[in-house]
């Protein structure tokens, strides 16, 4: 996909998925995915905080013709070096990694780069140094940041009104709070354990959009 494709991609897009080694094992991804999407996931992130970049490599690639075919964009996290070794469509990167013009470089000009933020100030400078989204949160709390007290659901009314690329809420995201937070304002969530580790990931991921809708 071209830049202004991916680009398009994500402000349509509604659930982020994310498929994290931390909560499932990587050689179901190639099936996980496949179901997620056909639940309407618009973006697909891998995640391996503990993997090696080359280890991450391989869980990457053994998704992308699935991603590719359907027109989904394929995110890595923390590894920009290897995005355009796996024709990934963007890396997603956090307030310590490296910054965003520095992975710009390495994954080239018509790729795509997220920021987490976990306030109104990070979003609002991550937006400043050119992130094409954001992930904002955590919501609540959750395992997979552990060190990051929970902003809390109200800030999203905030954040709405200023943030003008895609804002995508995360942390604790599961399908029963989703309501909650589309009253609040929210329009996109990414989440993690709720869809890996449902017995029927494609139903989760469509009930998750209903709820939004």
């Amino acid at each position: 996909m071209t830049r202004n494709e991916l680009l398009e991609r994500l402000a349509a897009a509604r659930l982020y998925a994310i498929l994290d080694a931390a909560y499932s094992d990587p050689a179901r991804w190639p099936d996980l995915a496949a179901k997620i999407i056909r639940g309407g996931a618009g973006v697909i992130q891998v995640r391996a905080k503990k993997a090696s970049a080359s280890q991450v490599l391989e869980w990457a690639q053994s998704i992308r013709n699935i991603t590719r075919e359907n027109k989904v964009p394929l995110i890595i996290n923390d590894h920009p070096g290897i995005v355009r070794i796996c024709d990934a469509d963007g890396c997603h990167v956090g307030q310590d990694d490296l910054p965003l013009e520095q992975v710009r470089a390495l994954i080239g000009p018509e790729k795509v780069a997220g920021k987490s933020t976990h306030s109104l100030e990070q979003a609002l400078a991550a937006r400043e140094d050119g992130a094409d989204y954001i992930g904002f949160g955590p919501i609540f709390a959750t395992p997979t940041k552990p060190d990051y007290a929970p902003i809390g659901a109200e800030i999203i009314r905030a954040m709405s009104g200023q943030i003008s690329v895609p804002a995508f809420c995360i942390g604790g995201i599961k399908k029963e709070n989703v309501a909650q937070l589309k009253e609040l304002g929210a329009q996109r969530v990414v989440i993690v354990s709720g869809l890996l580790q449902a017995g029927d990931p494609e139903s989760y991921a469509r009930d998750v959009l209903e709820r939004l809708k």
